[in-house]
This record gives C-alpha cells, sequence and structure tokens, in this order.
C-alpha cells in the first residue's frame, strides 16, 4: 500500500512538473509572439525611435549626387524602381499580399496585389498607393502596378493612377528628416530644385548596410538575410543606383560586391517564393524586374 501511494505520488509530480514546463514554453511563446508584434507596429510607426527611412527614401538617397542633390540625367530606371519599392514597403507592413495561388499554381506574375489592410502608413504616398490598390476592381497584377503607379500606360482611363512628382515628394521627406536641404540652381535655360545632404552620417550608415550585406555580414543564404536589406540591394540594383554604394570600395572588393548581387539577381523568384516565411509580393516584384 504505502508502495503503491510513492508511486501515485511521483506520477503526479511528474505530470505537475510537466504542466509547469508546458506553461513555461506556453509563455515563452506568447512572448516571442509579443515581441514580433511590437516590432512591426515599430515598422509601422517609422521614425519612432530615430530617423527611419522608407525602402523608396533610401533607394532614392542612394541615387541621389550628394552636393548636388538631384539623380543623374540618364538614370531612366530609378522611376519604376521607387514604384516597386513602394509596393514592397506595403507587403513588409502587412498592407497587401497576393492572391492564392490555386489549384493550378499560376506564376507570382500571373496572381494579382490583393489589400490585406487598409489601415494609414503614416507616409502619403504609401497610403495614395495603398488607396488605388484597395479601390482597383478587378485586381491588377504586380507589373500591371508598376507601370500604372509610374503612368507608363497607353490607356487614357487609367492615367488617374500615376503617382506624380514621386521623387519630389520623397526629397522633401527627406528635408523634414534632416536628411537633405532644399536649394536652387540654374542650368542655363532653366531653374531647378536641389535637395544636397546635409546629413552624412545617416549616408555614410545606409552605404555601410549594403556594403557589409554582401561583404563582412555575408549569409549566402536569402532566407537568412533580412528582408529589408534584401529588398534594398534587388531594388536598388533595378533603380541603377546599388554601384553608387560600392564606389567607394577597393576593386577586390567591388568585384566581390558585384559577383555576390549578381548571384541573388540569378535566384528563382518562384522558387524563392515557396521557401518558408518568404514574402511572396516581394519575389513578385523582383521577377517583374529581373524577368
Amino acid at each position: 500500500m504505502t508502495s503503491l501511494t510513492k508511486r501515485t505520488s511521483g506520477l503526479v509530480q511528474r505530470k505537475t512538473e510537466a504542466h509547469r514546463n508546458a506553461e513555461k514554453e506556453r509563455g515563452s511563446d506568447e512572448e516571442e509572439d509579443e515581441a514580433r508584434r511590437v516590432d512591426d507596429e515599430d515598422d509601422d510607426k517609422g521614425d519612432a525611435k530615430d530617423t527611419r527611412l522608407t525602402l523608396m527614401e533610401e533607394v532614392l538617397l542612394l541615387g541621389l549626387k550628394d552636393r548636388e542633390g538631384y539623380t543623374s540625367f540618364w538614370n531612366d530606371c530609378i522611376s519604376s524602381g521607387l514604384r516597386g519599392c513602394m509596393l514592397i514597403e506595403l507587403a513588409l507592413r502587412g498592407r497587401l499580399q497576393l492572391e492564392a495561388c490555386g489549384m493550378r499554381r499560376k506564376s507570382l506574375l500571373a496572381r494579382k496585389v490583393i489589400c490585406k489592410s487598409d489601415a494609414p502608413t503614416g507616409d502619403m504616398l504609401l497610403d495614395e498607393a495603398l488607396k488605388h490598390i484597395k479601390d482597383t476592381q478587378p485586381p491588377e497584377t504586380v507589373q500591371s502596378w508598376i507601370e500604372l503607379l509610374s503612368g507608363e500606360t497607353w490607356n487614357p482611363l487609367k492615367l488617374h493612377y500615376q503617382l506624380r512628382n514621386v521623387r519630389e515628394r520623397l526629397a522633401k521627406n527627406l528635408v523634414e528628416k534632416g536628411v537633405l536641404t532644399t536649394e536652387k540652381q540654374n542650368f542655363l535655360l532653366f531653374d531647378m530644385t536641389t535637395h544636397p545632404l546635409t546629413n552624412n552620417t545617416l549616408k555614410q550608415r545606409l552605404v555601410k548596410k549594403v556594403q557589409e550585406s554582401v561583404l563582412e555580414k555575408w549569409v549566402n543564404d536569402p532566407q537568412r538575410m533580412d528582408r529589408r536589406v534584401l529588398a534594398l540591394i534587388l531594388l536598388a540594383h533595378s533603380s541603377d543606383v546599388l554601384e553608387n554604394a560600392f564606389a567607394p570600395l577597393p576593386d577586390e572588393q567591388f568585384d566581390l560586391g558585384m559577383t555576390r548581387v549578381r548571384g541573388l539577381l540569378e535566384l528563382e523568384p518562384e522558387t524563392e517564393s515557396a521557401k518558408p516565411n518568404a514574402n511572396e509580393l516581394m519575389w513578385a516584384v523582383v521577377a517583374a524586374f529581373t524577368k
């Protein structure tokens, strides 16, 4: 009888201990979920802690000449690149997603962009793009939205989708954040508003982030890279401004960095988007620029 009591007591203790461990694990999971939620909210707040830039602002900042305060006149890629940045930014903030691929397994470029949440982002350009996407029925594909937001359409009924003066509006955002200033320059036949760099520290921090991601902090696996950094590299290349970040590097590091970037560009978006925790819309934008 005593032996049976001991066994029963031991069983109760083991069950109690198992219950406590399960509670601890559940509490740990809840804490992790809460941490992720807070991180997501911090992303939405933008400048809550220090100067936080959107993908569009980062790409424009890489493209701007520091002293002159304007992008290269020969760059005809940055306009569509900035629209791609908007779609990715909205996807990373949980506002947009691709429609389900369905039984027929549609390709990334054939799937429509769906509004997941119409909550304001606090950025006027993002909110304007989000409203267009939310109000459009039937939905459009990623490729179509890049063209529509850029104004590259022959359909006069869709010209109202174009986001105008995007570079100037982004530059004004950077002026408000203390990164750029505003000046007037005379170009013989006309005057132009320019935005020279004032916060060189932030620009250098951005350039260093891009350089380190493919050099010292290279992980050789896009799934392990920070999503925003990966998107920044790919969209900066599509906008023809990435080499500006690599220009100060010695030749060996420049060649190594560009080789690794080419490796990222050669990835198959369909394959990458199917991996766990991948952002499908981000890879759809990449596919739109690389296919």
